[in-house]
């Protein structure tokens, strides 16, 4: 009859967790928008037409933690509040390299400052830049950035190209995603 022997058991498992010490878990891909964390959507970044007023200039936006594997990025900026039955597409951003860790102010009206490859897509007011916030009055919705990590190099777009046929490749190819989300009434 085998005896259990409760020191070699010991040995064992502190070992074994010595062993799985030495593995690292991967922290996770995060999103931040330091333009908006402190006050939100002021006047800046707010849209400059149906009835808004504000300067439609796109937030800066930063990341860190991305996963090794991923090969580009996307960004999109998204309002599920919309009373459209399909949300409002507010600013998408394909092709953007992995080398970069961010979008600088300004860049979703000024193509020059995107990174190098970067592709803007037409949102849902018809044009290919930023279209900031400017929800129906007495109403408070969420504006939702996502970064998506893809396991493509590459999205081969056109003029027709929607931001809902982004969404559909970005979440069919996602590695890894980090969302965040402010709120904005009028």
């Amino acid at each position: 009859m085998h005896q259990f022997n409760f020191n070699k058991f010991r040995s064992m498992l502190f070992g074994t967790l010595l062993l799985g010490s030495t593995y690292c878990i991967a922290a996770p891909m995060e999103l931040m928008i330091p333009d908006l964390e402190q006050h939100g959507f002021t006047a800046k970044f707010i849209a400059n037409q149906f009835g808004c007023q504000g300067e439609n200039i796109s937030p800066q936006i930063l990341w860190k933690n991305l996963p090794e594997q991923a090969k580009s990025l996307v960004l999109t900026m998204f309002d599920p509040d919309a009373p459209t039955g399909s949300g409002w597409w507010h600013w998408v951003i394909v092709n953007i390299p992995v080398s970069t860790q961010s979008i600088v102010q300004s860049a979703g009206t000024r193509s020059e400052l995107l990174p190098n490859g970067s592709q803007l897509i037409r949102n849902d007011f018809g044009v290919s830049h930023y279209g900031g916030p400017c929800p129906p009055k007495k109403t408070n919705h969420r504006y939702q950035f996502t970064l998506y990590a893809l396991d493509i190099d590459h999205i081969a777009i056109n003029d027709q190209t929607t931001p809902a046929l982004i969404g559909f490749i970005a979440n069919s190819h996602q590695i890894a995603k980090a969302t965040v989300s402010y709120n904005y009434a009028r």
